[in-house]
C-alpha cells in the first residue's frame, strides 16, 4: 500500500463524517451496540490508537472513549497526524480499521460504497486475511458472514469482519 492509498482512506472516512447531521447520531450502525455517534467517536479514538502504534507506542486499546463534540475537526486532527506518522510498511491494519469503519459509517447513513477507492478495502482486506485468525476476533469480530453475490471490495472485507452484508 502506498501512502497515497492511506490519504485515500482517510479523505473517504472524512468525508463521511462531515455528512453526519445531529439527526443521524442516534441511527443504529452494522455494529450492534453502536449508533453512529458511538461509531464515530470509535473512529476517532483507533485512529489516534492506530498514529501511536505506528510511532512505536504501546496502546492502551481498552482506554475509555471520549466524545468529541466536533468530530468533524477531531477527525481531520487525527487523520493528519496518522497520515504524518505512518511508514509505507505500517499501513496494513490502519486500511483495514479505516475501510471496515468506512463500510459500516456508510451503510448506517445509507450511502453505497460502490464509487469508493477499492485499493483501500483490498488492502485491509489481504491484512486482515493474514492476521486476523479466531483467536484475534473474540471482542472485536464477530465470525466471518457469507458476501453477496456481486458484492464490491468493502462489502467483502465487511463479511469477512463479520459484518452481515446486503446488496440491493
Amino acid at each position: 500500500m502506498t501512502s497515497a492509498t492511506l490519504t485515500t482512506a482517510v479523505f473517504q472516512l472524512e468525508s463521511l463524517i462531515s455528512s453526519v447531521s445531529t439527526d443521524d447520531e442516534d441511527t443504529p450502525t452494522p455494529c450492534s451496540e453502536w449508533v453512529v455517534r458511538d461509531l464515530v467517536d470509535h473512529v476517532l479514538h483507533t485512529t489516534g490508537g492506530l498514529t501511536q502504534m505506528v510511532q512505536g507506542a504501546e496502546v492502551d486499546w481498552s482506554a475509555p472513549v471520549v466524545h468529541h463534540d466536533d468530530s468533524l475537526a477531531e477527525f481531520r486532527r487525527r487523520g493528519a497526524d496518522l497520515l504524518a506518522a505512518a511508514a509505507d510498511d505500517q499501513l496494513g491494519l490502519p486500511a483495514a480499521e479505516l475501510a471496515v469503519h468506512t463500510w459500516d459509517l456508510a451503510t448506517a447513513l445509507g450511502q453505497a460504497t460502490d464509487d469508493l477507492d477499492p485499493a483501500v478495502a483490498e488492502i485491509g482486506h489481504a491484512f486482515m486475511l493474514e492476521n486476523l485468525g479466531p483467536e484475534q476476533r473474540v471482542g472485536a469480530f464477530e465470525p466471518e458472514q457469507p458476501a453477496p453475490e456481486g458484492a464490491n471490495a468493502y462489502e467483502r472485507l465487511a463479511a469477512f469482519a463479520g459484518r452481515t452484508v446486503a446488496r440491493d
